[in-house]
């Protein structure tokens, strides 16, 4: 994994620390690779089995197989791969437009869809699609670290906590899971590449209702409490703090 202005080798994963201009590419591929995944990846999982959910995978994201091919559809750094029937396909993401994509892997972008009240506007089907691929890897990155920190915390929970499986939601492209605390209430866990709150990447608990116990500094985001990926970049090891940001809050939470 190379240095330069996105990302630090020694941590393993590479996080935003830039000013403004590589904010401004970060939110252009972060864009370009949202809509890709709803209107292209999920929603081609979904015209053939109903369902929309994603998954991380080495360099970006993926549907689980479907279908009766079986079919995958994924995103590898800057390439849109489609698998059928163990025969692998792909195109280039940046330079076509998301007409082209949604083409090449059977999607009709004329057809309604909506992945939820937050699903990103499908914009200019034809026009070409801006990403970087250093920007790409950041948001792959973070959906890494994010899923190891959320399997390392839903695996030691108890059987009560009923946690959701971990999935990649499209609506707002963040990967996710919710849990029940011993009162029954139930609380998100989640990593975010970055949204309209906060541009870059964040993990995030935010409880379904109200209470916020304990230190109230620890609760600074209207939803509940984020740790932004500046914070997690000076930490020994980035994952285990994911882990005990997380397990800190379901303490407050529970006591």
């Amino acid at each position: 994994m190379g240095r330069g202005p996105w990302g630090e080798a020694a941590l393993g994963y590479r996080v935003l620390i830039v000013p403004s201009a590589e904010h401004r590419t970060h939110d252009t591929t972060r864009s370009a690779l949202h809509r890709v995944a709803t209107f292209v990846v999920a929603r081609r999982r979904h015209d053939v089995s109903g369902r929309f959910g994603l998954r991380a995978s080495p360099g970006g994201f993926a549907t689980p197989a479907f279908g009766e091919g079986p079919e995958t559809v994924r995103v590898a750094g800057t390439r849109l791969v489609r698998e059928e029937a163990g025969v692998a396909s792909t195109a280039d993401i940046a330079g076509s437009t998301l007409r082209e994509l949604a083409t090449f892997a059977d999607v009709d972008l004329a057809v309604s869809f909506s992945a939820g009240a937050d699903t990103p506007a499908l914009g200019d089907p034809d026009a070409a699609l801006e990403l970087d691929a250093d920007a790409a890897a950041v948001v792959a990155d973070w959906y890494d670290l994010g899923w190891r920190a959320l399997d390392d915390v839903v695996g030691g929970l108890p059987a009560e906590a009923a946690p959701a499986t971990i999935q990649l939601w499209p609506e707002h492209f963040d990967a996710g899971t919710n849990v029940a605390l011993p009162s029954g209430a139930r609380v998100n866990l989640g990593f975010s590449p970055g949204d309209g709150f906060e541009p870059a990447p964040y993990a995030y608990i935010g409880p379904w209702g109200p209470e916020r116990p304990g230190d109230p500094d620890f609760w600074n985001a209207p939803f509940g409490a984020v740790l932004r990926a500046s914070e997690l970049r000076r930490a020994a090891d980035p994952t285990a703090a994911a882990v005990a940001f997380l397990h800190a809050g379901l303490r407050a939470l529970s006591s």
